[in-house]
């Protein structure tokens, strides 16, 4: 994963979305054809249009309506992922780093929901 810092005008939110998004689709990639072409491809949009709130949320004044728009992506995703490892598509250590990874996510856009 890239550990770089990130710019000062690109909140850190949007760089761990971005590695949180190169971490999962290869795990998507490898998920079987019947659950790649459903869940998977939820589960990858799903995460881009996370992406392109929160750089929204970057650049505008109102930032909340962005913000939560991400939030409750971010909590459609954590269920995705679980359904992935219930079909048992992922392994339980992948489960588990995409889960943590969602979490820490959804950890600082709540905090930056807040400071908006």
């Amino acid at each position: 994963m890239d550990k770089k810092q990130p710019s000062s005008s690109v909140p850190q939110a949007v760089h761990d979305c971005r590695n949180l998004i190169k971490w999962m689709i290869p795990h998507i990639d490898k998920l079987p054809r019947n659950r790649r072409f459903t869940l998977g491809e939820r589960l990858e949009n799903r995460l881009l249009l996370i992406l392109e709130s929160l750089v929204t949320a970057a650049y505008v004044p109102n930032k909340r309506s962005f913000l939560f728009q991400a939030n409750r992506d971010l909590a459609v995703c954590r269920h995705l992922w679980r359904l992935c490892y219930d079909f048992r598509a992922i392994p339980l250590n992948s489960y588990q780093f995409g889960g943590k990874l969602m979490l820490e996510l959804g950890k600082q856009v709540g905090g930056w929901m807040k400071a908006a």
